[in-house]
């Protein structure tokens, strides 16, 4: 079937193909105040956390788990480290997954993002509003 020019296949919008590439990243023993800080610096919601070697999962720390981790409890920012609120592990997709299998995922574990990985790597991030902004869905 052939759409515009294009067969179905080169018509399918691929993860690679709406993430963003701008990564930051934090370490686990920072506090959430540093964490804080830099998301509002990067205007961020989220930061990944750095691994600590080639064989550890990926985490990642978001302003959900700032308020759920820190206050909500009320406890002092500076007092408390990236790794004891961050989500870890985190689910990643191949940079060649279909964007409607990554907006399904997205859908059905609740998330809101979601990082691309290549060979072991993070290269990119997908949220829910890089679906919706990305012009040749809708």
């Amino acid at each position: 079937m052939t759409t515009k020019g294009t067969t179905k296949e080169e018509a399918i919008i691929r993860a690679r193909d709406v993430m963003r590439t701008k990564l930051v990243t934090i370490d686990g023993m920072a506090t959430v105040r540093e964490a804080a800080d830099k998301m509002r610096k990067e205007h961020l919601s989220h930061l990944l956390v750095e691994r600590r070697n080639a064989d550890d999962a990926w985490a990642i720390i978001s302003i959900r788990d700032l308020v759920e981790g820190v206050l909500l409890p009320d406890r002092p920012a500076e007092d408390v480290n990236v790794f004891e609120v961050m989500t870890k592990p985190v689910i990643t997709v191949p940079p060649d997954m279909d964007i409607r299998y990554v907006a399904r995922l997205l859908h059905n574990t609740g998330l809101s993002r979601v990082p691309v990985e290549e060979n072991g790597e993070l290269i990119g991030m997908i949220s829910l509003s890089s679906l919706i902004l990305y012009e040749s869905i809708f």
